[in-house]
């Protein structure tokens, strides 16, 4: 199988199985969105999400967090992972916010990288999600699937695995499979004892080939 036909039979697979793929983070806006994107850093969904509501209640755009204190923020987030520096993340991003992009989202990731706390993946989140580019977001999920299934050969750090999947994959189908690939790896393909029996790809994955020749 080329790299190319495995491409088309997963894409195939998730077009028809998963369809419309979105993220689990809730979020009103594209700033609530990319604070959440933020605090997810090395977070669960489900945990930035128990957080979020106060946050937003309280600091419900770039201007009002802009005025608080990294120290008030940190009380809102203490249960998210690195709070300490989340904290001065979101209030030094809100304030480039306010400085640089006129309160506004920047549509370019070369611009949200430039904003505290953001770096690619987290831009390219924002790039898809808010502005539907083909930017592909690569976390450890998309990283560990990509590898496994053979999407990606010798991916040593997301940008390569970035850079190979954005080159098979077709540009308008980039924003839903970041989606499949996040949800892949967390309910299917997970770290440390994937549930391939479960595993609608498994015909198409070099992990499960590989896998299976051992056990016989």
């Amino acid at each position: 199988m080329t790299k190319s036909e495995r491409y088309t039979h997963v894409i195939d697979y998730f077009e028809t199985n998963i369809g419309l793929a979105e993220t689990e983070l809730k979020y009103n806006n594209s700033f609530e969105l990319l604070v959440s994107v933020i605090l997810s850093a090395q977070c669960t969904d489900k945990r930035v999400n128990l957080t979020t509501p106060k946050l937003f209640k309280d600091y419900p755009d770039a201007n009002t967090l802009a005025s608080a204190s990294s120290d008030t923020i940190f009380n809102y987030i203490r249960s998210i992972s690195y709070p300490n520096n989340k904290a001065k993340h979101l209030v030094g991003m809100a304030k480039m916010l306010l400085s640089d992009f006129n309160s506004r989202i920047p549509d370019k990731v070369d611009d949200l990288v430039k904003l505290p706390g953001v770096g690619r993946k987290t831009a390219n989140v924002i790039a898809s999600v808010i502005f539907n580019q083909p930017t592909m977001a690569v976390d450890t999920h998309v990283f560990r699937v990509s590898n496994r299934i053979g999407l990606t050969t010798n991916a040593k750090n997301p940008l390569q695995s970035e850079k190979q999947l954005i080159k098979f994959i077709p540009k308008e189908v980039v924003p839903r499979a970041h989606h499949w690939l996040i949800l892949h790896g967390r309910y299917v393909c997970i770290a440390r004892k994937p549930k391939c029996n479960d595993c609608g790809i498994k015909t198409y994955c070099n992990y499960f080939k590989k896998i299976n020749k051992l056990t016989k």
